[in-house]
């Protein structure tokens, strides 16, 4: 299986506090990789890592590498390009002060895209691979910000697809959408798969298992176990595991 994102001893503290210890991985490409464990694991962190929005907290300390196709992410200059390539949702919807339509096709635009007929194109895709595109294809120039919770948070979602990511990470994406419109996205995370890396941090260990071919568990700011799902789940290696994935403590 061919491995995406390498992590070689990531560690990362916040002030004096650690968030990450010495965490080892492979992330395989064109998989979905999730990642479980307790509030305060260091699961957000390890996402912030991949795509260095990292960088926006003066007091993280982060040693390690984590290497995208062989490159180590803290190395490389262009920052914007890296967060193209990595494209990021976070557990509450982050929406800019424009339409429906312009925060699609904000990142497009900037990136260079100019033709009308290519944009509109691009916008109803990712509005409809967010499963968004029915309830706002008449409302395409309301201000995103007025669309419910839920819907914001797909607006999210729409808007890191309109980058085209290589690596697409999602910090319980669920969090704000209903049961339903959750597991409708769920369907289209494995379409995506076919085309991109898919890395997802999530409190729901169910979702975890209907998703991910594999499956990593942090606790206390390590990493104590990865392996294929479904190994995770009914033979997990370490007694800790086993305790969070039924239910003892969480």
């Amino acid at each position: 299986m061919e491995t995406h994102v390498r992590v070689r001893s990531l560690s990362v503290a916040y002030g004096s506090k650690p968030a990450l210890q010495e965490v080892t991985l492979d992330i395989p490409a064109r998989r979905i990789f999730a990642i479980i464990g307790p509030a305060n694991s260091g699961k957000t962190t390890f996402l912030k890592c991949i795509n260095r929005t990292i960088d926006f907290i003066p007091s993280a300390k982060v040693t390690g590498e984590v290497l995208i196709d062989g490159r180590n992410v803290f190395e490389i200059r262009n920052v914007y390009e890296l967060r193209r390539r990595v494209g990021m949702v976070f557990p509450l919807p982050v929406g800019l002060p424009l339409s429906v339509y312009e925060n699609v096709a904000y990142a497009p635009r900037r990136a260079g895209m100019r033709d009308r007929y290519e944009l509109d194109e691009l916008v109803e895709k990712c509005l409809r691979q967010a499963m968004l595109w029915d309830e706002v294809k008449d409302r395409l120039r309301l201000l995103g910000t007025r669309l419910s919770g839920g819907q914001q948070q797909r607006l999210t979602l729409a808007r890191a697809l309109s980058h085209r990511p290589e690596i697409l990470c999602l910090d319980e994406f669920s969090i704000a959408i209903d049961p339903v419109t959750t597991m409708k996205i769920e369907d289209v995370l494995r379409e995506l798969k076919r085309q991109m890396t898919i890395v997802l941090v999530t409190n729901l260990v169910q979702q975890a298992r209907r998703l991910a071919d594999r499956t990593a568990f942090f606790s206390a700011s390590r990493l104590i176990e990865v392996a294929e799902t479904e190994t995770l789940f009914t033979q997990p290696a370490n007694r800790l595991t086993e305790r969070y994935v039924t239910g003892d403590f969480g």
